[in-house]
């Protein structure tokens, strides 16, 4: 892991996001999310059903500017994604047929854990996920892609008052010109794609304006998210790729926001 990266002592994180992809498992039925919690009761006592995940492998060259044809598919079962969460709500675990991914959130104003907890988590849950799947007579799968999510919440009070104050918030963005007809700005929704080099990847950054559900507080949601395929399937190579995408995200969180708000969330190099 590298430690010459950006660091914040009072970062606004608030999610992270860690996660595979792969082909679907064949042999993976409803019963084994029954399964698969009595292994993981003991930290994740919670259970919930949701929808599953669309698929969201990365494509590049001209391929990305090809619109998917809908389809229409009849399936005997219907396709789901579990959570199996802690009682606070802090660590997540999602599980699909084709996904496998570990969440932090904040709860109770804990701080960030820093990566260098959240990556050996879930490797951990990952060797535990691939054990009980060769228990239960299931291939392990071939990831076919990584993904890296951080979530930011920048409240309003707090880091901002009016979106006259993105200048002061993103490094890209320049103080409006004199409009003669007009407003000011009532909300914004910004997205930027970045080339990760040699065809590692893609660095998503979306900010966008949102009410908070856990308290109605106003925010400018800031998320960073990189996806790539790793060298491998093996877990080091996996952990590899993460480490190259933690430093996308990382690097390119300090990029894109300003030197006002490194002041504000402490940064230390």
């Amino acid at each position: 892991m590298r430690t010459d990266l950006p660091d914040f002592a009072a970062p606004p994180l608030i999610e992270t996001v860690f996660g595979v992809e792969f082909p679907p498992l064949k042999a993976w039925d409803i019963r084994h999310y029954g399964l698969l919690w009595q292994d993981v009761r003991d930290e994740y006592p919670v259970f919930q059903v949701q929808s599953p995940l669309r698929s969201t492998i990365e494509r590049f060259g001209v391929d990305v500017f090809q619109q998917t044809e809908p389809r229409v598919e009849l399936v005997s079962v219907p396709d789901l994604r579990c959570w199996f969460t802690n009682h606070s709500g802090s660590k997540l675990l999602q599980v699909q047929k084709d996904r496998f991914i570990r969440n932090w959130r904040q709860a109770d104003s804990d701080p960030y854990p820093r990566y260098e907890t959240l990556r050996p988590a879930f490797e951990v849950e990952w060797r535990r996920f691939c054990e009980f799947l060769a228990r239960n007579s299931i291939e392990i799968p071939e990831v076919v892609q990584c993904e890296v999510t951080y979530i930011n919440h920048l409240e309003r009070g707090r880091e901002w008052s009016s979106f006259d104050d993105l200048p002061e918030i993103l490094s890209c963005w320049s103080p409006a010109p004199s409009f003669t007809f007009l407003p000011s700005l009532e909300t914004a929704l910004i997205r930027a794609n970045y080339l990760m080099p040699d065809g590692k990847g893609r660095l998503s950054i979306v900010l966008q304006h949102a009410l908070r559900g856990s308290d109605a507080k106003e925010v400018l949601q800031l998320m960073l998210t990189a996806r790539g395929k790793p060298g491998g399937t093996s877990p080091a190579e996996m952990l590899a790729w993460f480490d190259l995408g933690r430093e996308w995200v990382v690097r390119g969180f300090a990029d894109i926001t300003s030197k006002r708000m490194h002041d504000h969330w402490e940064r230390k190099q």
